[in-house]
This record gives structure tokens, C-alpha cells and sequence, in this order.
């Protein structure tokens, strides 16, 4: 993992630095990549504002492998981790592994399944359908063009690549979970076909990689069967499909390097493929992790006396979620009162002092004074009751 760490950086493309990046700006991003002999690009459908659904196509290999990212517009690490991979694909100088899986794979990516979606940074099509929803009906043509693809290739092994609410928990009471894995069930039982169980080595081998370099922090996705999703109908069709799930991580608003750890985790993965080296993982890798777990707020300022302009000071704690998840920024107020047991992601413990709402958070007009929730996250925890009492810290 540490070495194909390396490569991931070496091959990063530079011209992709933001988790918001539309589809005009991510295929001129790759047009120099794209000129390599290595790569095959096809032009497979249209989303529902006619911008261009491309396939590339590395290697010839007999076992064929289907990748697709950002289904979900507003999903895009590994839409960015699949432009560095493919820098890595195409670059002219010898390299043993990715002439092995060149011999060994047909390896075939979808990125930006969802351009539409990307371009609001939103997680819906234009017509508000959850592309991986639509796998049974097939309404959307972005949903239609990934089944072609599929039924074109019938590929044996799938990566089903997303980012997950940056709120979520390894477990209960764990870290927040910077990767979540799944090897999907193909049925309602959730029983274990030959495609399943060869899906969950795979996975095995991405759950001790991430976890040897982001420890605690890699997690199970849910897995009942869902007969809408494509990871699972893609695992009843007959390809061993892995879900990945990026999630966050702490000082890193770009997911810039969860970027750099969905990259070298997917070269090892593909690797594994080639070599059949992923056969001889241990399922225990993948069957120990706990489960995602949700509900968490992100950020709790507990222990305080919480004061109202005009009013006593009061023994309450604030929740806060924010806006944007990922990068924290826009707090606003989600929950006041006891929250002794809530769970959240940063906790302020504000015990003897005094948190002051600061005006702008306060409403205004008829309902003047109130402290609502959806307001501002705006506070300063400070000493005393007065105002003009030590700061201690602010809140924004």
C-alpha cells in the first residue's frame, strides 16, 4: 500500500484540486492523458442534458473488470481518484505491474456517470431520479447507459464507487469512517454465491490496506439487499462487485487524500485481479469490520450555561450540524437542551463558562430573540454571564 501510495501522488493530475468539478473541467483535465495508445475512449450515451457519457478502456486481458464513479453528482472522489489512475495507465515507461494487468484485464471505467448532477454538485439527476435507484426500472438515460455497458462487457469483477455522509461512524461510538466497504448481497437472503464470496476477498484486501494506513476508520456498509441499487443488481448479474464509500477525514475539505488512498487501493485491487493473488485474502479482514453507523452531530458544545441577551443564563447543550459536512463550514444550530448522550463528531466541552449566542445567530422582526434551530452557529464561550467577560474561544 505504501508503495502504490507513492505512485498515486507521482501520477496525481494536477489539474483536478477540488471535490466540485463539472464535466467540461474533468475531461479537459484529461485530454493529455487520454492521447496515450494505451487507452481506448468510447462515447456510450448521453445524460439528460445531452453531456457525453465516455467509457476508457486500459488493457486486453480475458477477465474483465467495470468501474464507475459519481453515479451520485455530488460524489466525487473517486471520479478524481480514477483521473490518477489513469495517468498512471498511460504513462510511456515500463512499469511490471501495469504491464501484468494489461495482460491479464480488460479494465473498463465509467467516471462521471451523473454530469448533470456534478454540475449542481447535487446528488440527483436533472429529473430528480437517485441513479442508483433506477436499476430495475432503468428510467434515466444515465442508469440505461451504465446497463449497456454492462451488458456489452459482462464484466467479472465490479468497483461501484461513491462517497458516504461524512456523519457517519465505524460502529457506534468509533471514529468517523473515512471508508466504508461492502461486498453487496444478490438476493433478499444475503446468501453467499461464488460471485459474492469472490467479491468479499476483494474487499478483504481493501479493508487491510486502508486500515493499515487510516486505522479505525474503515467501516461495513449496510447490506440488505436492495433491488433498486446496481451494486447489488450488478452482483445478481454476475460480476463480483465491491462497493467503496469514501467518507471524510479530518483536515482534508477536497478529499484530497482519501483521492490518494482510493487510487493506491484500486491499483492494488486490480493487481490482486490480475495475479489472483486477492484469493489467498482473509474474509475475516472484511467480516471483523463494524458495521456504519449514523446520527451523529457535528459538533457538541456540552457543559455550558447557555445565554440569551435579556434572559437568565440556563444549563444547556448545543448540537450543531454544518452545511457543507466535509469541509465544516456553516454551522448551524440542529439541538438544544440535555444532549448528555449524544453523539458527535467534535465535542467543545464548554463545563464552567458561559455560551453567549452572539446577536447575528439570534432571530430578528416580530419573533425577535429567538434562538432557533437552523440558526447560525454563532456563539462565544466565555468566563462569566457578562458579555464583556474573558473569551475563551469562538464558535462559527
Amino acid at each position: 500500500m505504501a508503495e502504490m501510495l507513492r505512485v498515486a501522488e507521482s501520477y496525481r493530475n494536477p489539474a483536478i484540486t477540488s471535490r466540485r468539478i463539472t464535466h467540461a473541467e474533468y475531461w479537459k483535465a484529461l485530454e493529455s492523458t487520454l492521447s496515450s495508445p494505451r487507452l481506448r475512449v468510447e462515447e456510450v450515451g448521453r445524460s439528460m442534458h445531452g453531456r457525453e457519457l465516455r467509457t476508457i478502456t486500459f488493457g486486453s486481458g480475458p477477465t474483465k473488470v467495470l468501474l464507475w464513479s459519481q453515479m451520485h453528482g455530488d460524489e466525487s472522489t473517486a471520479t478524481m481518484a480514477l483521473a490518477d489512475v489513469l495517468a498512471w495507465m498511460a504513462a510511456p515507461e515500463p512499469d511490471a505491474v501495469r504491464d501484468r494487468i494489461a495482460r491479464a484485464l480488460t479494465v473498463v471505467m465509467l467516471p462521471m456517470l451523473n454530469p448533470d448532477g456534478a454540475e449542481r454538485f447535487q446528488r440527483q439527476n436533472v429529473a430528480g431520479i437517485d441513479i442508483n435507484r433506477d436499476a430495475r426500472r432503468l428510467a434515466s438515460p444515465e442508469a440505461r447507459t451504465l446497463k449497456a455497458v454492462r451488458d456489452r462487457l459482462v464484466p467479472d469483477f465490479g468497483f461501484n464507487l461513491h462517497d458516504q455522509n461524512a456523519r457517519t461512524r465505524v460502529g457506534r461510538n468509533g471514529l468517523p469512517a473515512a471508508i466504508a466497504l461492502l461486498a453487496p448481497a444478490a438476493e433478499p437472503t444475503g446468501a453467499w454465491s461464488p460471485g459474492r464470496i469472490r467479491a468479499r476477498l476483494v474487499a478483504a484486501g481493501l479493508a487491510r490496506n486502508f486500515e493499515s494506513q487510516i486505522p479505525g476508520r474503515v467501516s461495513k456498509y449496510d447490506d440488505a439487499f436492495n433491488p433498486r441499487a446496481f451494486g447489488d443488481l450488478m452482483q445478481a448479474w454476475g460480476a463480483s462487485t465491491v462497493l467503496i464509500e469514501s467518507g471524510s477525514l479530518p483536515d482534508d475539505p477536497e478529499k484530497q487524500a482519501l483521492r490518494r488512498l482510493n487510487a493506491a487501493a484500486i491499483l492494488l485491487a486490480l493487481d490482486g485481479i490480475a495475479t489472483g493473488a486477492y484469493a489467498g485474502n482473509d474474509a475475516g479482514d472484511y467480516e471483523r469490520l463494524a458495521y456504519n453507523t449514523g446520527g451523529a452531530y457535528d459538533l457538541l458544545v456540552r457543559g455550558g450555561q447557555l445565554v440569551i441577551p435579556g434572559q437568565p443564563p440556563m444549563r444547556a447543550d448545543i448540537a450543531v450540524n454544518y452545511d457543507d459536512a466535509v469541509a465544516r463550514t456553516r454551522g448551524r444550530v440542529r439541538e438544544v437542551g440535555d444532549l448528555e448522550t449524544v453523539v458527535a463528531i467534535d465535542t467543545v466541552d464548554a463545563s464552567g463558562a458561559f455560551v453567549h449566542v452572539r446577536p447575528e445567530a439570534l432571530s430578528d422582526g416580530e419573533a425577535a430573540g429567538y434562538l432557533t434551530i437552523g440558526a447560525p452557529a454563532l456563539f462565544d464561550v466565555r468566563e462569566g454571564a457578562d458579555p464583556a467577560s474573558p473569551l475563551r474561544r469562538r464558535i462559527e
